[in-house]
């Protein structure tokens, strides 16, 4: 009878396989990764194996879809799917904020239209004077879009500085956040599970540090305050937040309504454990200086995504960019009335829409860090961030933490050297 075997055992390669129909063995030797394949036939010959050789390929291709008779590799979309982006009038589209002023001026235009044509009133003006409105107009949006898409733009970049940031040091905590006992000296069993569990303690914290920019962006305050719950400054109601769970560090007392943010509070306790890893020389200087410097950058990037929340666009420029686009979109149709008549109204509103579109499209880019479906996807670039540390963070207890004779994704029945096991 074959024996189980370990699921870790057999690799899975990602991005060099592709699931076959017909001869599957066959056709996926010729393209599975060579180094998989060394990898599984050298633990077959230390007897960590039994399986087939079908089975060992159809398990290292078993991500993979067959694309008509070829293969196919699994990629990330450009873009979604669905309706044809100039089909779409619903989601991710601005119709439903400028409807409003589009339908006023289809109206209004209509009845300049039907003074000046059944009430023998002749409202119409020289149509020379549209081409100068028309570039101050286009400055104005010009301008406004740049700024806003900037806004945008930075807001990404900085949320990207913050990720890398605890990505590099989740890995140099886990990595190197252990001090192995050099000669005849043995460690205390209670202080290796203390530092381990400060190691965790401290992981978590980077991942909650990200959650509490994203909730401070927003202003979803108190969520230490009232465990488990936020104080959205809108409403003024607790909203339920589960997504910090256990990454706060137990007792936390929370200074929010004294003015200092969570992400700076909680950027302290990392810091405390650096410092506390270089006293006792799990850290070398630069590196324990590196750390500090990906740390300072964090919050460095966390000002700046704070100064682009805080500081919007100054409302003269506002006032005068809705006033200046109002009154070109009122005198069009003065302009358009002597020579187009009643298609003065479809006109009136094509341009309209076409003006207001591009205004609000600028609006909703101004704050990119809020709900609207064209503002910066936070929650997901977080929610991947958490289940990618987490796996760290399982992996690295699962051996036991580092600095012992293990190597983090090696098999469970394999050791650090090739072929041996791993007691």
């Amino acid at each position: 009878m074959d024996q189980e075997t370990p699921k870790s055992s057999i690799a899975t390669n990602r991005h060099n396989g592709a699931c076959v129909c017909g001869d599957k063995a066959t056709k996926a030797q010729q393209i599975i990764a060579p180094e998989a394949m060394l990898d599984l036939n050298r633990q077959e010959q230390n007897g960590f194996a039994h399986v087939s050789e079908e089975q060992a390929v159809l398990s290292l291709i078993n991500d993979f879809e067959v694309a008509g008779n070829g293969f196919a590799v699994n990629e990330y979309p450009l873009c979604g799917t669905g309706w044809p982006l100039a089909l779409r009038f619903i989601k991710g589209a601005i119709h439903g904020v400028i409807i409003v002023p589009v339908i006023l001026h289809a109206l209004f235009t209509a009845v300049i239209v039907f003074i000046d044509q059944n009430l023998d009133q002749d409202l119409g003006i020289p149509s020379s004077i549209i081409p100068s409105l028309s570039i101050v107009v286009g400055l104005i949006l010009v301008f406004r879009n740049q700024t806003s898409y900037n806004r945008f733009w930075d807001g990404r970049n900085y949320l990207t500085t913050i990720i890398t940031s605890v990505r590099n040091l989740t890995r140099s905590f886990l990595a190197c956040s252990f001090k192995t006992p050099s000669g005849n000296n043995k460690a205390d069993p209670s202080d290796l599970d203390a530092e381990r569990e400060d190691t965790e303690r401290v992981v978590k914290i980077l991942i909650a540090i990200l959650y509490s920019v994203k909730n401070h962006l927003r202003a979803d305050w108190g969520a230490t305050i009232i465990p488990g719950t936020a104080i959205n400054s809108n409403t003024g109601n607790a909203t339920f937040e589960p997504e910090y769970g256990d990454l706060l560090p137990k007792g936390l007392e929370s200074k929010e309504d004294r003015g200092l943010g969570l992400p700076l509070q909680l950027t302290l306790f990392v810091e405390q454990y650096i410092r506390r890893c270089f006293d006792k020389g799990m850290f070398h200087p630069p590196q324990a200086s590196q750390m500090q410097l990906q740390l300072d950058t964090l919050v460095d990037a966390y000002g700046h995504m704070e100064t682009i929340r805080l500081t919007p666009i100054p409302v003269a420029h506002l006032i005068h960019q809705k006033q200046v686009l109002a009154l070109f979109c009122c005198v069009l149709p003065f302009a358009l009335v002597d020579d187009m008549a009643w298609w003065s109204v479809p006109v009136v509103v094509l341009v309209t829409f076409t003006l207001y579109g591009i205004e609000g499209i600028g609006s909703q880019l101004e704050d990119p860090f809020g709900f609207d479906r064209n503002d910066i996807k936070m929650d997901v670039l977080v929610e991947d961030i958490r289940t990618e540390t987490m796996v760290l963070l399982e992996e690295w207890k699962r051996v036991g933490g580092a600095g012992e004779d293990r190597e983090m994704f090696i098999g469970k029945s394999l050791g650090r050297g090739m072929g041996t096991e791993a007691v």
